[in-house]
């Protein structure tokens, strides 16, 4: 399912205008971005959760056989209710 879709189908069931279903699931995702890119985790009881991961340094030796240690970006990580992985 697209965005578009996700927003048609809240415009469908509950009766309210397209762009403010738009603007509640821009808004929606943005939040959850905002709050990811601040380094919480966020968990919405029922549905799942999203997670960022902490990795180690990344350790390499360049030509000069010098160490070099690389730092790695967190990357957000999902995991969807249990009932819904069947």
């Amino acid at each position: 399912m697209t965005k578009a879709e996700l927003v048609a189908l809240i415009t469908h069931q509950t009766g309210v205008e397209k762009t403010a279903a738009e603007a509640v699931v821009e808004a929606f995702m943005r939040n959850i971005k905002e709050t990811m890119i601040a380094g919480e985790d966020v968990f919405l009881r029922g549905f799942g959760s999203f997670i960022v991961k902490e990795r180690a340094e990344k350790v390499a030796r360049n030509r000069t056989r010098r160490w070099l240690f690389q730092p790695i970006p967190s990357p957000p990580s999902s995991h969807p209710k249990y009932f819904w992985r069947q």
